[in-house]
């Protein structure tokens, strides 16, 4: 497919600074027969899209892959194979075509028959004082003049997003303890349920 900028570009090398054909087609690195339809005709956008996809080599072996895949599709998803395993299965049953040719018919066997992935989108809601969450991060900080390293532990509580954050030297379970009393102190209590994501 060509962009409207490379067939602007092909016009104007060709009516505008006088270049050949073959220069063009040289310096663009697109077919003489490219340039040539730019050329003789006033269109702005080129595309093709094939309507049959030949498959000389998968033809003959689409229903051993099918077969695969519909196999490896009943399995947990720990021990499904990946497209690669299947490939080899396919190589080791004689098949000799290329892995681009099985990755693009899997693609259409999976969405065929409705498995490809959908983004899903799940709100969450909690009651207040229902759950918070703590974490550490890693942050360098200018102490009188000097560059340290602290760890600043972060309690966030779910339902009002409310944060509260506190540096320490290090990661210790005391350190622990004291940013979830030193929180709770400031959340004037405690919550009933904890997501930690560390």
């Amino acid at each position: 497919m060509l962009v409207v900028e490379t067939i602007a570009r092909i016009r104007r090398e060709h009516f505008i600074k006088g270049k050949t054909i073959k220069e063009i087609a040289r310096d663009l690195k697109v077919s003489r027969n490219t340039v040539r339809k730019v050329l003789r005709s006033g269109e702005t956008s080129f595309e093709y899209e094939r309507q049959v996809q030949p498959r000389p080599k998968l033809g003959r072996w689409a229903s051993e892959l099918d077969r695969l895949l519909a196999a490896n599709a009943t399995k947990p998803a720990r021990e499904q194979l990946t497209l690669i395993r299947i490939f080899e299965e396919l190589r080791g049953g004689g098949y000799d075509g290329g892995y681009d040719a099985v990755r693009r018919y899997a693609r259409r066997w999976s969405k065929e028959r409705g498995q490809s992935t959908a983004a899903a989108y799940v709100p969450l809601s909690f009651a207040p004082g229902e759950a918070y969450q703590f974490d550490w991060s890693h942050e360098v900080v200018l102490l009188s003049g000097t560059t340290v390293m602290v760890k600043a532990a972060h309690v966030r509580l779910c339902r009002s997003r409310m944060l509260f954050v506190r540096a320490y030297p290090r990661e210790t379970q005391e350190m622990v303890f004291d940013a979830h009393d030193r929180a709770f102190a400031l959340f004037k209590g405690t919550c009933t349920g904890a997501s930690t994501t560390t």
